[in-house]
């Protein structure tokens, strides 16, 4: 298997290349070059089996075909549970992870295929509040790896935040006097300086990387075999979860008709119902990850499908009212989630038939939102805990590419 970008402009790598190069050369995305037909799944529906039977033909041919059951075991050592809810709605739990986010398993898979590298590099991550803590987590004491993790200052939970400075050792935490669309606009800037480059090997870890975006297909090709034909609805803004239910859809799981759940930032509802996309400065919300006035990953997504909204696909926007109601409601029937999952699941309540939302993320990271709305405190699991008692600590920047370029 290789990879082209998403742009057309740039030659064909295997994954290891890709991986490395984390964006093609003319700024484009990589994807698959022709998507396999997968064979019949395996009896072992654990996530670890999954995992092994829908990324094979993705590591065919390239060194790390041989690393795949151990990789596949690093990354999906936890699982992702369905659990039902009521009304035909099954919440897929993707936070049982080390820091309680859906973003624990692509982070831990592409650590495990970069490393034992023999040349140092620097993983770059731009962060709006889950990915920066699954990306140091997954990094943290890897051999011959920095982490330089950037998160807009204010912009995400105050736990969030605890997380994202708790690590220390090869863990540099920058908080941005920006947004995220800041953040990840710097990031971008950084692999686009040649010179940069030259001095330094930097390495992607957000989800425009191959290695963070193609094993997140892995719980929905699980959970589409265990709710076949279900809507899924999709907590949405980088667009990188939403990409992999899609890829997984078009390998020929059974997955319906498939939901963009997005919170105030319409970028991507405007796209579906205007058929135009406007990218445009984001707007803060409740659901802060979601925070994205630019998603990356709309590339993949039109490399696949130039018109989505023919595509049995679309894309609906959630106020922050609307959230606060949710979380109320949910809560008076014993679901407590994160603002985010309330996104999702007030999208599913405009649908019939089975469902699957995805639960993005604890509700205890959000605890400055959650608690007020039920009136009580969350019961936090003992990775939020463990790392709530450590020192936190991050270093202060403008939104300047000089400043990052001080601590690459």
């Amino acid at each position: 298997m290789r990879y082209v970008s998403t742009r057309g402009r740039s030659p064909s790598l295997p994954l290891s290349e890709a991986l490395a190069a984390s964006l093609a050369p003319d700024g484009g995305l990589y994807v698959p070059e022709e998507l396999p037909v997968l064979p019949p799944p395996p009896a072992d529906r654990s996530l670890p089996a999954v995992a092994r039977w829908l990324l094979a033909p993705f590591v065919a041919g390239d060194p790390l075909q041989e690393r795949l059951g151990e990789l596949c075991d690093q990354a999906f050592a936890f699982d992702a549970p369905l659990v039902p809810v009521g009304e035909g709605i099954s919440v897929l739990e993707l936070f049982h992870g080390p820091t309680a986010a859906f973003k624990d398993y692509g982070a831990r898979f592409l650590a495990a295929a970069l490393s034992g590298g023999e040349r140092e590099q620097t993983v770059l991550v731009a962060t709006s509040g889950d990915t920066g803590g699954a990306v140091a987590s997954a990094f943290h004491g890897l051999p011959g790896t920095r982490v330089v993790v950037l998160y807009p200052h204010g912009g995400v939970s105050e736990r969030q935040a605890h997380q994202l400075g708790s690590f220390g050792g090869n863990v540099t935490t920058l908080a941005v006097d920006g947004s995220f669309d800041d953040c990840q606009a710097m990031v971008k800037r950084a692999f686009a300086d040649v010179e940069l480059r030259r001095r330094v090997r930097l390495v992607s870890a957000n989800s425009i990387s191959l290695g963070r975006w193609l094993p997140q297909a892995v719980y929905a090709a699980r959970a589409a075999l265990e709710r076949p034909g279900a809507t899924f609805v999709v907590p949405t803004g980088n667009l990188g979860d939403a990409c992999a239910a899609l890829l997984a859809r078009d390998l020929g799981l059974p997955i319906g008709r498939i939901v963009l759940a997005c919170n105030a930032n319409r970028p991507l509802v405007d796209l579906f119902e205007q058929h135009v996309y406007t990218p445009r400065p984001s707007v803060p919300t409740l659901a802060n990850a979601m925070d994205v006035g630019a998603p990356s990953n709309l590339e993949r997504l039109l490399h696949f499908h130039a018109a989505p909204w023919d595509a049995d696909l679309e894309a609906v926007s959630v106020t922050d009212d609307t959230i606060r109601a949710t979380l109320a409601t949910w809560g008076g029937r014993g679901v407590v989630v994160c603002p985010h999952t309330a996104v999702g699941l007030h999208a599913a309540e405009r649908h019939a038939g089975p469902r699957v939302v995805y639960a993005t993320a604890h509700p205890g990271k959000f605890d400055d939102v959650v608690e007020p709305i039920l009136g009580r405190p969350i019961p936090l699991p003992e990775s939020l805990r463990t790392m709530l008692a450590r020192d936190s600590h991050a270093t202060r920047i403008p939104a300047d590419d000089a400043a990052l370029r001080n601590h690459l």
